[in-house]
């Protein structure tokens, strides 16, 4: 074939030399608009994996890169004063301009052509497709090439928050991948360097928007930025200076990420590669590893598939994979930094932890494999805050205390209803069902949502607070509880609201009953769905009602023996109606502005504080995100919503999401509402539990551990198996865990299992 790639950066090099090494009669040539050893960024960072990736494509060039490598195994973290470093991370840098003049090297004698100095307008692309059998669009973030067939590769491109500058100096960072944070003035700068020669290191200086241009950073020259980044991260240099190599950009050289993702990367025979078809973030430094190891691939497709069409399909099928999930890592870590601001007042260690574990690539056993003294010396210190010192146990086995409340650790059984209750009355399964999972080892186990009415109810299976058959009930469950375990139990109470009178929910969930309806009340007469029933706009003296069986179900709750009280304010319910500007339509003083929206559902908690006993803690759950966009609760609202709680006394968020509007798009995946109670937690002050698809004891101890949340709500893993808690103890090696007296035989053969294969647990 005659292949033309277009961009001589190491992805449209690499794919030539890839190319030449399967078939060497391949008449290929490189087309650069700059010159050899022009290049923007100074350094660029590879994993072990991607060396050997390299070593089995093309063994010389591979060599070659690793006889320029820098190698370093650390990651130091300069915050507060304080330097925190950890091992075992494994990088290993090569200067950009260094990797570049060996490929060209290689490239050349492969017999490709290079050609320099060959400016690439969008006029010309078209020419290259006729001229060529295939061309290859390795023009980079600014791709002409993507630009000239838009419609076809369908580009989208998000422009990120930050600003950043890509610098070089010859401060070399004691080998280790080095960030610094620095308070300014203007506001915090931080940078990212690392080496990568013998004397040469990147040097990246990243900032807000709007600490940027306090700064006034566009209006000066290259060099009088330069001399600013200097002054501010003077005392980490050693007295040396900062370089720019942008030569080519005239003014500042400050610009915001672009995050690139294509819909489609090939058009006729024209193939999109490196950051032309999608970029990854340089904290996650991986924008080069995608582009080489695509390179390797579509070569490798085009010599294995029938046709080049059929290459093409492959190719972006595959890779696409790849890209998406390291571009979700990248999101990660990017969006982590865009809101640095709100983890710098975490302690160093924590705030070390919460950088490292950032993009979720890397989690909390995972840090032990790398590094095991400090994660012990984090453990320690997680430990100690908890008021537990000279422990090292895992952070999900930290005591936790609310008001009078002591949890023995921060695994909380997530309420979960169970449709099995008679006129709102609890029955055997229930007792069975929670005297489980309060033997299981949690330290705290909610109860359903249990209604403060019979037509608060969400379905005729319903648990309530408003029987004397529904107290005893509950007080044999809180009795035994507290008599046979050390878990401590939580009521959350609530009124159904639009989202009553419908079925249980194996039958059609939130759809009405067939017969037998109730009538139901809300904010507003806003249905559910349209085969909902339209809900009454509560009155004054519905509001006063509401409220009152509010504090009778929380006095029931107190006599029966809970621990803890939950108010339900979340997921589309009654208080969940006022809440949400989706839902609460009025024009009185309890809608419109958050403040009003707000005042019935604090109403409500007033009077329950008042009934309930000064030394037991109450929380209040929310929808933090109505996935609606800016028409319904976005998480900035639902900062001030939880600021409003706090400041009325609740002692805790339990943050949750949607469930708010059938309209809603939510965007599911692991932890995917971790997100809203970190912002909380570090936006606030306030005390969080984190709650939505959380199923890995990893996944528990990396939140705790972070300070995204102080505790962790699991559900259906806790469905599954109610020993959940115990049985993370014996995989982690912790016999802290109290067991049940009758069991200890069982807990003696697990934990000799686990010794003998952790797989079998």
């Amino acid at each position: 074939m005659r292949i033309a790639c277009l961009g001589g950066g190491p992805a449209g090099l690499y794919f030539a030399i890839s190319m030449k090494r399967r078939d060497p009669s391949h008449d290929i040539v490189v087309v650069e608009r700059n010159r050899p050893d022009d290049t923007f960024g100074w350094g660029v960072v590879l994993s072990d994996e991607t060396l050997d990736n390299l070593a089995r494509n093309d063994a010389v060039s591979a060599e070659r890169i690793r006889e320029h490598f820098a190698y370093w195994d650390d990651i130091a973290v300069i915050h507060q004063g304080v330097k925190t470093v950890s091992t075992g991370h494994g990088f290993c840098g090569i200067g950009r301009r260094q990797l570049l003049i060996l490929l060209q090297q290689r490239a050349r004698e492969l017999g490709v052509e290079l050609r320099f100095e060959t400016p690439i307008e969008e006029d010309d692309i078209d020419a290259y497709r006729r001229e060529f059998d295939l061309v290859i669009a390795a023009d980079g973030i600014n791709s002409k090439t993507r630009e000239r067939y838009r419609e076809h590769f369908k580009p989208d491109i998000d422009t990120r928050a930050c600003k950043f500058v890509w610098l070089g100096t010859h401060q070399t960072f004691n080998d280790a991948f080095t960030f610094i944070f620095e308070h300014t003035e203007h506001g915090w700068v931080w940078a990212h360097a690392y080496q990568f020669d013998a004397d040469t290191a990147t040097f990246i200086v990243e900032c807000s928007e709007e600490t940027w241009r306090k700064f006034g950073f566009g209006e000066m020259s290259q060099q009088e930025s330069i001399a600013v980044c200097e002054r501010i991260f003077s005392r980490h240099l050693g007295g040396h200076s900062l370089m720019s190599n942008a030569r080519h950009i005239r003014g500042s050289a400050w610009i915001n990420f672009p995050r690139v993702l294509c819909e489609r990367w090939s058009f006729d025979n024209v193939v999109l590669m490196g950051d032309a078809a999608a970029t990854a973030h340089f904290s996650i430094g991986s924008g080069t590893k995608l582009a080489l190891e695509s390179a390797i691939a579509l070569a490798d497709y085009l010599h294995s598939e029938p046709s080049m069409a059929k290459a093409f399909f492959r190719y972006e099928e595959e890779r696409r994979l790849e890209v998406l999930r390291l571009q979700s890592a990248a999101r990660n870590s990017t969006e982590w930094f865009e809101q640095v601001e709100r983890y710098l007042h975490l302690d160093p260690v924590q705030f070390n932890y919460s950088l490292l574990t950032r993009s979720q690539r890397i989690s909390h056993e995972n840090l032990r494999l790398r590094d095991p003294e400090w994660l012990a010396s984090a453990e320690y210190w997680f430990q100690a805050q908890a008021g537990n010192p000279g422990s090292q146990r895992a952070p999900m086995f930290a005591p936790f205390e609310l008001r009078g409340l002591k949890l023995a650790n921060r695994v909380v059984v997530s309420p979960m209803a169970q449709y099995k209750a008679v006129d709102g009355c609890p029955t055997d399964w229930h007792f069975v069902h929670y005297a489980e999972r309060a033997k299981g080892g949690a330290g705290l186990v909610y109860i359903e949502m249990t209604c403060v009415s019979p037509e608060g109810r969400i379905t005729p299976g319903c648990t309530g607070f408003y029987a004397p058959e529904h107290e005893t009930a509950w007080k044999r469950l809180c009795d035994f509880v507290h008599t046979e375990t050390p878990a401590k139990l939580c009521a959350q109470i609530g009124h159904s609201g639009p989202k009553g009178s419908t079925q249980l929910g194996w039958e059609e969930m939130d759809a009405p009953l067939p017969d037998g309806n109730w009538p139901v009340m809300a904010a507003s007469a806003v249905p559910w769905s349209e085969r909902n029933q339209v809900p009454k706009p509560m009155d004054r003296d519905d509001m006063d009602r509401v409220r009152e069986q509010f504090v009778a179900a929380a006095r029931m709750a107190d006599r029966a023996g809970f621990d803890m009280l939950e108010i339900h304010a979340a997921h589309g319910y009654l208080l969940s109606s006022f809440i949400s500007p989706l839902t609460n339509h009025r024009d009185d003083e309890y809608g419109g502005s958050l403040d009003n929206r707000l005042r019935y559902p604090l109403e409500v908690f007033r009077a329950v504080r008042e009934a309930w006993p000064d030394d037991k803690p109450i929380s209040m759950r929310i929808s933090a995100n109505d996935w609606i966009g800016e028409e319904g609760v976005t998480p900035a609202e639902a900062v001030e919503i939880a600021r409003h709680l706090k400041a009325a006394g609740v002692d805790i968020c339990d943050v949750s999401a949607g469930q708010t509007s059938t309209r809603a798009r939510p965007v599911y995946g692991r932890m995917f509402q971790t997100p809203f109670s970190d912002r909380i937690r570090n936006e606030t002050g306030m005390a969080t539990i984190a709650v939505g698809n959380i199923y890995d004891v990893d996944h528990v101890n990396s939140i705790l551990m972070a300070g995204r949340a102080d505790l962790v709500c699991l559900a259906r893993p806790h469905l599954a198996d109610p020993y959940w808690t115990l049985h993370a103890a014996a995989r982690l090696g912790d016999r802290g865990v109290s067991w049940p007296n009758p069991y200890l035989a069982g807990r003696d053969q697990l934990y000799r299992l686990a010794e003998r294969n952790e797989g079998l647990v």
